[in-house]
Formats: C-alpha cells, sequence, structure tokens
C-alpha cells in the first residue's frame, strides 16, 4: 500500500479539491483525506503508478509537490537536517563573505560545491581562507541581520518532539551558526565544523577534520544507534549535494529546493512547499502540530 501526497505553498492555498480527486480517480486511489484546507491532502494507492513521474512533472508546473511513500513506517522517530538553504534561508559562509569584501567569489564557489561540481571540503578551505582577519564578531552580526529561518521549521521540529522524535541539526556550515539555530528551532542536539580563531579574529582556517558528505552519514549511523533507532526511522532534509548520503541512507530523505543535480537523485522533492510539508508527508494534518 503506497500514500499519494499532494501540496503547495501554504502561503498560496491552491490546491483544489478538482485536482486532487482527478488523481485519485486516474489512480484509483482511495479516499481524499485533507490534511490541511488549500495546502495538503493524501490518499491511498494499491500500487505505485507507472506514470508517476510524468505526472508529477505536470503538477509542478501547476505549483504542486506529489510524494509517493510505503503506506507503512512513513511516520519517523527522528529528524536529520542540514542548516544552510535548508533550515535557514542562507549560506552562512557566502554571508561572512560578503563581511569580508569577497562575496560574489564565496558564493560562486558554494554554489558550484553544493552542486557537487567541486569537492566539498576543498571548496570549504578556500572559502575560510578568504575570511582570514575578519573579527569574530562578525558571526553575531550576520546571525542578528541576515539570517532568517525557512517557513515551518519550528512547527516540525516540536511536532516532531511532541510525538516522541529527535532533531538533530547537522552542517557542513561552522558550529558558531549551528548552536544558535539549534537552539532557535529547538534541536536536541548539532554538528559542525569549527572555525578557528586567535585573538578574536578568523585564522582563515577551520578545525579538522572536516564534516562533510560522509560526516553526516556518520552523524546518522552514531545518533540513530545510540537511540536505539535504525535508519529507517529518520526523515533526513537538505538541499545539496553533500546531503545526498544522508538522504539515500534515512528512511524518507526529502531534497528541499534542491539544486536540481540533488533531486534527481531523491524520490521525495519539494520545491513549493516548507517544512511543515515534512509533516504532512508523515501523515500529520495540521491540526496536529504542536506550536
Amino acid at each position: 500500500m503506497f500514500i499519494a501526497t499532494l501540496l503547495v505553498n501554504p502561503a498560496r492555498k491552491t490546491l483544489d479539491r478538482v485536482t486532487v480527486e482527478s488523481l485519485r480517480d486516474a489512480w484509483g486511489g482511495g479516499t481524499a483525506h485533507w490534511l490541511n484546507p488549500g495546502i495538503a491532502a493524501e490518499f491511498t494507492l494499491p500500487d505505485r503508478p507507472a506514470n508517476l513521474w510524468d505526472v508529477w512533472a505536470g503538477l509542478q508546473s501547476l505549483g504542486i509537490d506529489l510524494v509517493l511513500q510505503p503506506a507503512e513506517g512513513r511516520r519517523k522517530k527522528m529528524l536529520l537536517a542540514d542548516m544552510d538553504s535548508t533550515m535557514i534561508g542562507q549560506e552562512c559562509i557566502d554571508e561572512l563573505g560578503d563581511k569580508a569584501g569577497f562575496g560574489p567569489r564565496i558564493a560562486a564557489i558554494t554554489a558550484r560545491a553544493m552542486n557537487g561540481e567541486l569537492n566539498f571540503e576543498e571548496a570549504l578551505i578556500e572559502r575560510v581562507g578568504l575570511m582570514k582577519g575578519l573579527p569574530v564578531s562578525v558571526i553575531d552580526d550576520v546571525l542578528r541581520e541576515r539570517i532568517t529561518y525557512t517557513p515551518g521549521g519550528r512547527d516540525l521540529i516540536a511536532t516532531m518532539k511532541t510525538n516522541g522524535g529527535y532533531a538533530a541539526l547537522v552542517s557542513g556550515g561552522f558550529t558558531a551558526f549551528t548552536a544558535s539555530v539549534a537552539a532557535a528551532l529547538g534541536f536536541d542536539e548539532n554538528r559542525a565544523n569549527t572555525l578557528l580563531t586567535e585573538n578574536g579574529r578568523l585564522t582563515g582556517d577551520v578545525a579538522r577534520p572536516i564534516l562533510g558528505r560522509q560526516a553526516k552519514v556518520t552523524a546518522l549511523r552514531e545518533i540513530t544507534a545510540r537511540l536505539g533507532l535504525t535508519p529507517a526511522d529518520v526523515i533526513a532534509v537538505g538541499d545539496g549535494a553533500n546531503d545526498l548520503g544522508m538522504l539515500h541512507l534515512a528512511g524518507a530523505g526529502v531534497a528541499l529546493h534542491a539544486k536540481p543535480s540533488v533531486a534527481a537523485e531523491c524520490d521525495i522533492r519539494i520545491n513549493h512547499g516548507d517544512l511543515t510539508a515534512l509533516l504532512y508527508i508523515q501523515g500529520y494534518s495540521v491540526g496536529d502540530f504542536a506550536r
């Protein structure tokens, strides 16, 4: 048995009954259940439709995300999330680079690294090197002035934790940012790289070993083992190439507003919804949200 979930950007509320029930009828699905009127609905299916991705592409042009999952085990016990451009709307290293006067150069390297065109560790070292000499206080400036949270993040974490879940933030960015973001959103723990400092300024280097793609996989394995869970119990979310390892290993790997090369490797692609999409695809209705 499968569950098909359709959802849209919550700010638009454009999901209509005709679209949902027409697809349900075409695929021979069960009764449509509205998780949030105008925003998210689901129905059961006996089999995986052969034309799934053709239908997905057609719905994308209407601003609708479509997710198909096995019905069994879709409600997860742990959230493992990337930070930059996932839980927050920015790439922290790009914002620091802008403060250093190398904004466009660093942003270009970041984009290529997230698309998988560059080695993540080498790209990180190169970008951090450009920030040598910046005062440590610039980190607080960026947090205060430039960082915004992706809509739905607090609802996602609070709801999963209220239902016995665990939330971990694992980033290829820096602990100076993850500690603040994790505390603000309610994560249980966070892991990231450490920027090295001396006399109140950035040295232009980062502590070793560098946390990248494999380290996120390791974090997933270590945390689940510690909690007595398995990777199948995890819903992971990210947007970049260095997230693919954990997205493939987790029971549900969500590519959220991801780079095209990343989304192409994931079965769950959220291009229009926000972070509450991760609740809807687990079967939570809006009335279940903890706020």
